[in-house]
């Protein structure tokens, strides 16, 4: 606190420029910001990016403030919002010529048949279990719930979920050699 004060009084007319500078972006992000943002926005398609893009340009302008043509103020933030968009898509367009978009695994049609046809053994060995234990896996196995939420919907204990599920699978395995 100190070196702030020792710093206005050896500056008084650093000090004034500063309040000035403060006074003059803060009217004009209270006026400008909103469309700025939907400038930045339009260019770039997102808003996080695009907001920060702007308030990086007001403070770059309170940085350089004073200009010398303090009307020009708003074309400065323009140009500072749309070079910075620009650059942001420069770099997402960069970053994906290095990221290899994500392949869809090639499954041949036998093993599409084949896996499909597991899945129907699994579903028919399913049925044949009894309510619970069946209610059990499900939740388990394919909705991947842990343990204290299945005892939670089914009104049993978390141990029992466990058991139950142990000896479901025990029963599904053996049910799916009979079909097979």
């Amino acid at each position: 606190m100190t070196n702030l004060v020792v710093s206005i009084e050896q500056h008084p007319h650093q000090a004034a420029a500063g309040d000035e500078a403060r006074e003059a972006v803060s009217a004009l992000y209270g006026r400008e910001w909103r469309g700025l943002v939907r400038l930045a926005v339009l260019v770039i398609d997102d808003r996080q990016t695009a907001e920060d893009i702007v308030q990086e340009a007001f403070a770059q302008l309170y940085r350089r403030w004073p200009l010398r043509d303090s009307d020009k103020a708003l074309g400065y933030l323009r140009s500072a919002v749309l070079n910075a968009s620009r650059s942001a898509l420069r770099r997402r367009r960069v970053a994906r010529l290095y990221i290899p978009p994500p392949q869809a695994p090639q499954d041949s049609a036998e093993s599409t048949a084949v896996l499909g046809e597991e899945r129907l053994q699994v579903r028919r060995a399913l049925q044949q279990l009894a309510t619970r234990p069946r209610e059990v896996l499900v939740l388990r196995y394919y909705l991947d719930l842990p343990f204290d939420e299945i005892a939670e919907i089914l009104g049993i204990s978390a141990s029992t979920a466990r058991a139950t599920a142990s000896r479901g699978l025990t029963a599904l395995t053996k049910k799916l050699e009979e079909l097979r």
